[in-house]
């Protein structure tokens, strides 16, 4: 049974980088992965691509013949892909049991109302795929209050849009520092829990605005936020190994794939290591790394490596050079050179 990550977010999270990374990562740990590309508008693409819709249908195409925008362009070739699914269906089979990372297009349409691509992805279900939503936000939202209960909406109607395993994923953390520091820990951001302490914020923020109704509009978006219960974020700085490693560590035990059989998988360490709750990473550990003390984790980092290449450099320069054409080196050699069994003969 396959499994695979649907990777939506809006665009400028990160997908197709995500992809790039989480492509690289998952070859590192020896586990077979293939990507594929959904996104008619991508035509340049990080990763290699085992699959790409563009070999069917390229928004250049649809805009050119149709007459259609780029939106409503990558809408009508999500609909044509969802109506030739055989196309999706025979490239798949021919990667086998590979893990698959599909990267979907970043018009919101597309994971908040639209049909087409949530059928595709039932369809996938049908196939034997086991499916989990990763949808990624730009940490930026964290910055504005206002942005943020919007990114909170965003994911409660793709997580009840989808109807499939999710997870709600806030990219770029380690840029974080550079803006304006944060009201609230990271936590409070994470967990989305008490957010009526975000209201006297929002009415900061919208004070030019101000009007009678955006109390009560801001505390009934807060109530139906926290009725759903719902969302909740990951955190993720796809250039660092410990934070991809605890989001693959949520995504695998959120899918299901580390609760599968280790016999004959290729990554059974890395299952046994899931199960054991080894590389895990706290949010308190997030705001330390990347926002409390991230000038001198950066320095930690540097000198380590620094370090281990100073180590690689002595070994090479160890290891003797042998040079096999001296003949020299048999000098100081006394015995009977031993019987090669081949007779040379000297002109």
């Amino acid at each position: 049974m396959p499994f695979a990550q649907l990777v939506i977010g809006p665009p400028g999270a990160g997908k197709s980088t995500y992809c790039n990374g989480m492509h690289q990562f998952l070859g590192a740990i020896g586990r077979k992965c293939s990507v594929v590309n959904l996104d008619p508008a991508n035509d340049q693409t990080s990763y290699p691509c085992a699959l790409d819709v563009r070999d069917l249908v390229t928004l250049e195409e649809i805009m050119g013949e149709d007459k259609l925008g780029p939106n409503g362009g990558v809408l009508y070739a999500l609909e044509e892909l969802e109506e030739n699914f055989e196309f999706l269906e025979e490239g798949l089979k021919e990667l086998g049991e590979d893990y698959v990372l599909f990267d979907c297009p970043g018009q919101v349409e597309l994971f908040t109302h639209h049909a087409s691509l949530r059928n595709i992805f039932f369809k996938l279900q049908k196939m034997g795929y086991r499916l989990i939503v990763i949808h990624l936000i730009d940490s930026y939202t964290l910055t504005l209050p206002s942005m943020y209960i919007s990114a909170l909406l965003l994911s409660l109607r793709a997580m009840l849009q989808m109807d499939l395993p999710h997870l709600n994923v806030l990219t770029k953390i380690d840029n974080l520092s550079n803006y304006a520091p944060l009201p609230f820990n990271l936590d409070f951001y994470t967990e989305v829990q008490d957010l009526n302490y975000l209201l006297p914020h929002l009415e900061a923020e919208s004070s030019r605005l101000s009007h009678e109704k955006f109390g009560p509009l801001n505390n009934a978006i807060i109530e139906l936020i926290e009725e759903f219960g719902l969302v909740g974020f990951e955190t993720l700085a796809v250039e660092d190994k410990k934070s991809m490693m605890s989001l693959l560590r949520q995504i695998d035990r959120a899918g299901g794939y580390a609760f599968g059989p280790a016999e004959g998988a290729n990554d059974s360490i890395w299952q046994v290591a899931v199960r054991e709750g080894l590389g895990s990473m706290d949010v308190r550990d997030v705001q330390e790394r990347w926002l409390d003390a991230k000038d001198e984790y950066d320095e930690k980092e540097l000198a380590e490596l620094e370090e281990e290449a100073a180590r690689a450099r002595e070994q090479s320069q160890s290891v003797p050079a042998t040079d096999f054409d001296d003949d020299d080196d048999l000098a100081d050699f006394k015995g009977p050179l031993p019987d090669s069994g081949i007779k040379v003969v000297r002109k």
